[in-house]
């Protein structure tokens, strides 16, 4: 079996965690990789070296962001992402420092799942792409004023939002930019999808949940400057006034572990902060 570790570049204990990972890994007969440029400083073998077919995991160190740096980078690799989280707010990425070794022995004795999770496709008029994990979100960017951005789903004409911008999210990212816009939470096994508009104008503009085979349409009617289109907060292209964006969902899917040790409501309850109490013998 083989593993490719993916520290945190700007974490100094993400590297000396690292380090004892591999040992752990290798003393279980594990072999173990790294990006090529952080191979040599962990003691992991260069992923280059390696056949994608022969990576059984990977292992993501830090945060949200850094699994969602390695799902664009490493696109190409097939293997399901394993998320330790060495940063504040993690929800794919959410197994805790203190548990990581319990953790790393149940998943390499098939104590875990593998979810299979929706991933947005974006397409401009000419051509330009973008996937997504979490969301895709279209923004006002350089612009002063709010922006008129005229929706269709299946053809059919749904609303022009005056906003700072659009947010169209997965379940997954349902807990990310979409929350903060006053979106719901939406469960990771639902086939859906979620329109928020980012501090609409009107308050009756509200976010909008809708089947994952929807298609959806968005022209940036405004006659101002170009608008931004950005995927997970990484890739993006320029929306010029009158174009439009085709949002879907995509064929490609995003594999990530789920161990049987963590769940889902049991990461929501910690990360939100919920502080509500089972009432034990209450009619």
């Amino acid at each position: 079996m083989t593993v490719v570790l993916f520290p945190h570049e700007k974490k100094k204990d993400s590297f000396e965690l690292a380090i004892r990972i591999r040992d752990f890994c290798k003393g279980q007969g594990v072999r173990v990789a790294a990006e090529d440029e952080k191979a040599a400083h962990i003691g992991a073998l260069p992923l280059s070296t390696l056949n994608p077919k022969e990576i059984r995991f990977l292992i993501s160190m830090g945060g949200d962001g850094t699994l969602l740096r390695i799902a664009h980078r490493f696109a190409y690799l097939d293997a399901p992402i394993l998320g330790i989280n060495l940063g504040h707010l993690g929800f794919m990425a959410d197994i805790p420092a203190s548990d990581i070794f319990p953790s790393l022995t149940d998943l390499l004795e098939g104590a875990y799942s593998v979810d299979e999770r929706l991933v947005l496709e974006a397409a401009s008029h000419n051509n330009q792409t973008l996937f997504a994990v979490n969301d895709i979100v279209l923004h006002r960017a350089q612009n002063y004023s709010l922006i008129e951005l005229a929706i269709h789903v299946d053809g059919t004409y749904i609303n022009t939002f005056v906003a700072d911008g659009i947010v169209i999210a997965t379940p997954t990212g349902s807990t990310a930019y979409s929350l903060s816009a006053g979106g719901p939470i939406i469960s990771p096994t639902l086939d859906a999808l979620v329109i928020t508009p980012i501090c609409p104008h009107t308050i009756s503009n509200r976010p909008l949940v809708l089947k994952s085979d929807r298609k959806i349409e968005i022209q940036y009617v405004s006659e101002y400057d170009p608008i931004d289109v950005r995927s997970d907060g990484l890739d993006a292209f320029a929306l010029q006034s009158g174009d439009t964006v085709t949002i879907q969902r995509s064929k490609k899917t995003f594999k990530l572990v789920n161990l049987h040790r963590h769940e889902y409501f049991a990461t929501l309850r910690k990360k939100l902060g919920w502080s509500g109490k089972l009432g034990i013998g209450r009619k």
